[in-house]
């Protein structure tokens, strides 16, 4: 069943209206559910990708961004409905982490993904 329903997957997906559009290098095998305070209120699920190996597309004509903490990493979403796409490194450095949202992708593409439940509320550790 799961090896059917890959076959009829893309690894490609979108924000709502189709701006943006993210192709991803493989097929995760993990996603990430934070508690933080900004990815409870996004309600994203992070694939976790070497920077530089996503194809996005309509970044950055399309897309404004949001900087907070650190000031390590920037959000990104698009400025045309607001669904929040990936997160990139301030840096770009190619190779450093890169967070993708799943949520813009075929709901069944996270019936294939372990989802791992990140406390990054508090105790900075997985909880699963």
């Amino acid at each position: 069943m799961a090896e059917e329903m890959l076959n009829t997957l893309t690894l490609q997906g979108s924000c709502h209206c189709g701006a943006v559009t993210l192709t991803l290098p493989s097929m995760p095998e993990t996603a990430t559910k934070c508690n933080c305070s900004l990815c409870r209120r996004l309600g994203v699920l992070c694939a976790y990708y070497p920077f530089g190996t996503v194809r996005i597309e309509g970044h950055p004509e399309h897309t404004v961004d949001y900087v907070w903490g650190d000031k390590s990493l920037r959000t990104v979403r698009c400025k045309i409905c607001g669904c929040a796409t990936h997160w990139e490194p301030i840096d770009g450095e190619l190779g450093s982490r890169h967070g993708v949202n799943l949520n813009n992708f075929d709901p069944r593409l996270q019936e294939l993904v372990k989802v791992r439940h990140f406390d990054g509320a508090d105790t900075w550790t997985f909880i699963d």
